[in-house]
């Protein structure tokens, strides 16, 4: 049987050995308690010390930090770019100056360690003011605020190194931008790119997108504003021109490209680019998927896509259950109510999976809360509005202390409610 290890200890890695498991056989590393209950081998060793036909790495941090590098070094076929690619999430810095050279529609932007220059431009722009760590901050690193007297207290405040050490040690002060958010994440084997179903995420912690930045609350697919042609428009002039200037600089980019975007006016601008699966756009992402998982990750791997892969007609919504206190000082140990020993709901919904985030199991064998994001909730339906009716119904039977969940996920049917 094709074998692969995922790299990971979140509810996307819980998606993704999800999906890879149906054709594969599938290790995580280090994994988490829901997985293992889910009947999922999590193992404790290196990635670098297992063996397997395929390397899935999740996070972030490991790709920057070269995981990838150093397993293909051992002769391992891994789905993540090497650390040169995994830099345009490293360093936003260094993501602008990609998309100046690839000519890529953005907003306009500046880079700075200094505060005082940071202030003069922040000054001209008009807001919504958009403040960035340069380096990796957990998803929490963007300020969007249309006071100036906050945006300044946070350009300060990552430049002193308070907010986020050595990652806010520079910033990148961009203009804001008006439209329609959404994300669409790509396939690409060093030559080829093809994209994935669109999807959205809701970053702020709070309904009606209040409150702080957080890693992601809840997440929906596929997108209305999103069709095929403008698909097409994005892979045409923002993909495309981003994979050539990244093989111009001697870069084999094989994994996911996640483009986050904003529907202007315009056009389709690009705010930014992850270099994994997203979290929790991989949780409506990975159950749609109609060909082998597998099989479509080998091939990016291996070099070889040949077509993007199909997705079934169905829409799926995930909404994330957060702990008391996220995202700036979750707590843990609260035991969790309606889930049954395999970590699935204690009483079954038809269509809804539920993916581990921040969970363990405590000496007496309960799940409590182990993290900021705890469960992922998600449900597939024909359509958007069902998918939605069972999502939430499923999370109403799910409870801890100081449960923090968003009630307008996919609240209105073309994007952000």
């Amino acid at each position: 049987m094709k074998r692969a290890v995922v790299v990971g200890a979140g509810a996307r890695e819980h998606a993704l050995a999800w999906g890879l498991s149906k054709t594969a056989q599938v290790t995580v590393t280090p994994g988490n308690d829901g997985m293992r209950a889910a009947g999922i081998f999590c193992s404790s060793a290196s990635p670098l010390d297992l063996t397997a036909d395929l390397f899935v790495i999740g996070p972030e941090t490991p790709l920057v930090a070269g995981l990838a590098d150093r397993l293909r070094a051992q002769g391992k076929v891994v789905f993540g770019p090497n650390e040169d690619g995994a830099r345009l999430e490293g360093s936003k810095a260094y993501m602008k100056d990609v998309l100046a050279s690839a000519n890529v529609p953005t907003a306009d932007f500046g880079t700075f360690d200094d505060v005082d220059e940071a202030l003069s431009l922040l000054r001209r722009f008009s807001p919504p003011y958009v403040v960035k760590t340069d380096g990796l901050a957990a998803g929490k690193g963007v300020l969007v605020t249309t006071s100036l007297a906050d945006a300044e207290a946070d350009v300060r405040a990552k430049l002193s190194g308070l907010a986020f050490g050595d990652a806010g040690s520079r910033v990148v002060i961009e203009e804001g931008l008006a439209g329609e958010e959404c994300s669409l994440l790509v396939l690409c084997d060093g030559e080829r790119a093809v994209p994935l179903v669109p999807a959205q995420d809701f970053k702020r912690v709070g309904d009606g997108d209040t409150g702080p930045n957080t890693g992601g609350m809840g997440a929906f697919a596929p997108l209305g504003v999103m069709d095929t042609a403008s698909v097409e428009v994005v892979m045409r002039t923002i993909v495309e021109p981003t994979m050539r200037e990244l093989r111009r600089q001697g870069i084999d980019y094989r994994g996911v490209l996640y483009a986050g975007l904003m529907l202007t006016e315009q056009g389709p601008k690009l705010l930014e680019y992850n270099v994994r699966f997203g979290d929790p756009e991989t949780q409506v992402i990975v159950p749609l998927f109609a060909d082998d998982m597998f099989e479509v990750l080998f091939a990016a791997a291996r070099g070889s896509l040949t077509a993007a892969p199909r997705f079934v007609t169905d829409a799926a919504i995930t909404v994330v259950l957060a702990a008391d206190g996220y995202p700036h000082s979750p707590r843990t140990g609260d035991v969790i109510e309606g889930l049954g020993a395999d970590g699935q709901l204690a009483t079954p919904h038809e269509g809804v999976t539920v993916f581990h985030a921040g969970t363990r199991r405590n000496e007496s064998g309960h799940f409590v809360t182990a993290g900021g994001r705890v469960l992922a909730i998600t449900a597939v339906a024909s359509t958007l509005d069902e998918a939605r009716t069972r999502a939430y119904a499923a999370a109403q039977t799910v409870t801890f202390a100081g449960r923090v969940m968003r009630s307008d996920i996919a609240a209105t049917r073309g994007g952000r409610a």
